[in-house]
């Protein structure tokens, strides 16, 4: 609608009547999309369908994590490679602290308050004042989980679950008080969604599937449902960054818009059709994050993309199954894309 009333509002100022069907649909056909506008056609299933958006994520370096420095080299990144949306990755997270030394010790964990963050909401303020109007913006949103692996250490978390959850839930609530200033203040701010990422239920992680769905579940589930409602576009990002999957069955309900994750689990590969089947929603992958990518010549890249796509459902982002590695030539990953952009059904 928004799209429809500047077209209308853009000929009349032109001194052209719009007296018949005709002449509107010509000027509307006509006016090219942005790659915000195109994308939020293709989340309502309205955009053209021989287009498929692609994405890839990388961190970048000590020099450009946070602030002005970061902001620049995320909106270079994002021009240069010509991805169809700009994800910002979160780079302030909580350092180890030595007195959690017990599951009781949860209980005397500080949050963190909006100052904080203040670094990396200069790079989110100025990523949405510069490219807002022409790409939808998500942030990095890691779960109070992956929060706590990050205070205590991954071990040490799981230790203290597997001992005294309830201990542990304390030091979760504390955490999703921190995060939902942070995720509040990006919404404030003008960002469209969030890339929601989720660990814990890996087949190697914890003893029970209950300590997940009983305590990290919850935990997840704050934020992400507050974005979900206030945001229009949200990726679920299933991380296996610490081990692979039996199954997805624990997060199946999780909100967003979109879904990531990698077709790999521990006994079976699973096609894009039956991942999308599965969450009930359009998905996001394709590529290895150290494969072809890395390592390839263009044509093979094109190749590689060619015979994805062709076996994709119809509301398909090329991407990683997760952030590719930060010495990724941006060369190979702009090939990808365009060839993903040029692709035909």
């Amino acid at each position: 609608m928004e799209r429809r009333k500047f077209i209308q509002s853009s000929l009349l100022g032109a001194g052209i009547a719009l007296g018949g069907h005709e002449l509107w649909a010509t000027a509307l056909n006509a006016a090219p999309f942005n790659k915000r506008e195109r994308m939020l056609q293709w989340l309502d299933g309205k955009a053209e369908t021989a287009y498929t958006p692609a994405a890839f994520f990388l961190h970048f370096d000590d020099q450009h994590k946070v602030g002005s420095a970061a902001a620049q080299k995320h909106l270079e990144y994002f021009r240069f490679t010509g991805m169809d949306f700009v994800k910002i990755q979160y780079e302030q997270a909580y350092t180890p602290l030595e007195f959690l030394k017990k599951p009781a010790d949860w209980a005397n964990l500080r949050p963190n308050k909006l100052d904080f963050y203040e670094p990396q909401l200069q790079t989110v303020r100025e990523i949405v004042r510069a490219a807002k109007k022409e790409a939808l913006i998500i942030m990095t949103l890691y779960s109070p989980f992956m929060w706590a692996g990050h205070c205590a250490t991954l071990p040490v978390l799981l230790q203290h679950m597997e001992e005294n959850p309830e201990a542990v839930k304390r030091g979760l609530d504390i955490l999703i008080e921190s995060q939902l200033l942070f995720v509040r203040a990006c919404i404030e701010i003008g960002v469209d969604g969030f890339y929601m990422s989720t660990q814990g239920s890996e087949s190697k992680q914890l003893s029970n599937v209950k300590l997940f769905t009983d305590y990290v579940k919850p935990a997840d589930l704050v934020a992400m449902q507050e974005v979900s409602n206030k945001c229009p576009f949200n990726i679920l990002h299933v991380c296996d960054y610490n081990g692979m999957y039996t199954s997805y069955d624990a997060v199946l309900d999780y909100p967003g818009q979109v879904v990531n994750c990698n077709p790999q689990l521990t006994n079976q590969l699973l096609s894009w059709q039956d991942i999308a089947t599965m969450f009930k929603r359009p998905v996001m992958g394709g590529m290895e994050k150290n494969g072809v990518l890395s390592l390839g010549s263009p044509g093979e890249i094109g190749a590689a993309v060619e015979g994805i796509l062709k076996n994709a459902p119809k509301q398909f982002i090329l991407g990683a199954e997760c952030t590719v590695p930060g010495t990724t030539d941006w060369k190979n990953l702009r090939q990808a894309i365009k060839t993903a952009h040029r692709f035909k059904r």
